[in-house]
């Protein structure tokens, strides 16, 4: 079972924040990604958003550092943890860009990104960054395409719906032509996006038992019968966990979460000051092999 967490300060969500977090900056994020690698997490995450509209904040939150900025940062105090992109909206990024930004900080990191992805859903910022928004799954659906055409690759060609691209060099590019790609979302046709196109289906806001049904459906699919490895899946336990606090809510907590299809797990913790966060990051690993 591998762990990651979600990265505490570069995100606070309404009435899921701690005060200490708001003070808080690159130095306390650098303890925390040091602390998980030191105890062998295997991943962290960063999500985005590029501006947030007024009336979405009391629900969505204001805060979200750049992934790109936070994650390269990262990747220097660090030498195991993966850095995941948890999520970038496709629709902001031309493949390309993709490919060429988030591939430095693989060849930097030596080989440890992970290419979180959404289609995304805030219609302000698709039309304050010029995306389209109506067809943003299909154009979601050949990015990813284009994605896996190009990866690691110095002169990448694609041919696709809204992609076409040929004759152009890009270096450097990223240790390896294939990248864990995750998908998030919500719905049976992220579940679907992420049998075709990810090596994992990283979902949000669905109860474990909602989880099993959905891949309970996907199972029989062609697309499920046609994959080479079989689909991961990391999933998001909730309410945020407390292994010092409450160790037996915690692992029945866990092994819910399991029992719902879960091959990973990305945590979110009870905590209160820095120090308790890294006392709750020591304590939680030890309720998996108990």
């Amino acid at each position: 079972m591998r762990l990651g967490i979600v990265t505490p300060v570069v995100t606070r969500l309404p009435r899921a924040h701690s005060r200490w977090e708001v003070d808080a900056g690159i130095k306390e994020i650098a303890r925390i990604a040091t602390e998980a690698e030191r105890l062998g997490y295997d991943h962290l995450t960063c999500s985005e958003h590029i501006a947030v509209p007024n009336s979405v904040v009391a629900t969505r939150g204001a805060t979200y550092w750049d992934p790109l900025a936070t994650l390269g940062f990262i990747a220097g105090c660090t030498r195991t943890i993966r850095l995941a992109t948890f999520v970038l909206v496709l629709g902001y990024h031309h493949p390309l860009e993709i490919v060429k930004r988030y591939g430095t900080l693989d060849a930097i990191s030596e080989g440890r990104v992970i290419l979180g992805v959404g289609v995304g859903s805030l219609v302000e910022e698709f039309e304050l960054l010029g995306a389209a928004f109506s067809d943003r799954g299909k154009r979601a659906d050949d990015a990813l395409r284009a994605l896996r055409a190009s990866w690691g690759k110095s002169v990448p060609e694609y041919h696709g719906e809204y992609f076409d691209y040929s004759d152009m060099t890009i270096d450097p590019v990223a240790t390896s032509t294939t990248t864990p790609i995750w998908i998030g979302g919500q719905s049976a046709r992220s579940l679907a996006r992420a049998v075709e196109f990810g090596e994992a289906w990283a979902p949000f806001g669905l109860k474990p038992n909602e989880v099993s049904q959905l891949l309970a459906a996907a199972e029989s699919s062609a697309s499920w019968s046609q994959r080479t490895k079989p689909l991961e899946v990391f999933l998001q336990p909730t309410p945020p966990l407390d292994p010092v606090g409450d160790p037996e809510a915690t692992q029945h907590t866990l092994n819910e979460w399991i029992a719902g299809g879960a091959t990973g797990l990305t945590l979110r913790f009870v905590h209160h000051s820095l120090d308790h966060y890294c006392e709750q990051l020591e304590a939680l690993p030890t309720l998996l092999t108990s």
